[in-house]
């Protein structure tokens, strides 16, 4: 599934440039619900020594199943790491579910050591963007994402981070225009339809367990084959590189 998710793709693609160099590294990656542990290990085949944390219990267990090693429960106010003990830290999709996200933002600070890379990404709180306006025209609002506000900008992202102390050295963005109105096509038909099948839970916009996924394999099936047309339109963003895109991230580094 993740392999034919065009966002999620794209999402690991461009933390990874972000990033940079890993290799050898203490890294934590954060992650808040709709996560079938599939990111982690993309980022795990950089190299590194890996740490994961999720904010949310439902699907800890084959998170746990897939990636082979121990997911840690974790919370906004409270990440399960030692002071200054990773040289990295990627936070994915967590800022947006905060009504204060300062404690958070304070505990990215703890946990990295002086010198090391803190990546924070989240939709882009633009509320003037044609396809955010759409979801909300259609009854896609924040909350049937399991959001406290539909996102952030880089301009909020980096002064939140030089609040708490940390330093932004360099942004970016993707998922533009093409590929957020196919996520927001696929993402209505589950939460409207498929997901009431599924089971979901509200905040679900996408099969997270086993028993979800083959509750819907079917319309999956569908979905794989005309998966190429898709992707072949969602690189038409390539026409839009001059514009930000719906999702957004900032690199901060803690001083040394």
């Amino acid at each position: 599934m993740f392999d034919r998710s065009l966002k999620k793709r794209q999402k690991v693609d461009h933390l990874r440039k972000l990033v940079g160099d890993i290799g050898g590294r203490r890294c934590l990656l954060i992650t808040n619900g709709d996560n079938t542990g599939a990111m982690n290990v993309r980022f795990r085949e950089l190299g590194g020594e890996w740490t994961w944390v999720e904010n949310e219990s439902d699907h800890l267990n084959e998170m746990e199943e897939l990636l082979g090693e121990t997911v840690r429960r974790g919370s906004p106010s409270s990440i399960p790491a030692e002071d200054a003990s990773q040289d990295a830290v990627i936070s994915i999709d967590v800022h947006e579910h905060l009504e204060d996200c300062r404690p958070f933002n304070q505990e990215l600070f703890r946990v990295v050591r002086p010198g090391g890379l803190v990546v924070v990404s989240t939709p882009n709180g633009n509320p003037r963007k044609p396809v955010t306006m759409l979801k909300n025209l259609i009854g896609m609002t924040k909350q049937h994402y399991g959001h406290q506000v539909i996102g952030y900008t880089i301009v909020e992202h980096e002064a939140m981070l030089r609040e708490v102390g940390l330093e932004p050295i360099r942004s970016g963005s993707y998922s533009r225009f093409f590929t957020e109105t196919i996520e927001l096509a696929i993402n209505f038909a589950y939460v409207k339809v498929l997901g009431r099948k599924a089971g979901a839970k509200a905040g679900t916009i996408a099969p997270t367990s086993n028993a979800q996924m083959r509750s819907v394999g079917a319309q999956y099936r569908l979905y794989t084959l005309a998966f190429p047309v898709l992707h072949a339109l969602s690189r038409l963003d390539r026409l839009l590189s001059f514009t930000t895109g719906y999702a957004v991230s900032v690199a901060a580094q803690r001083p040394e």
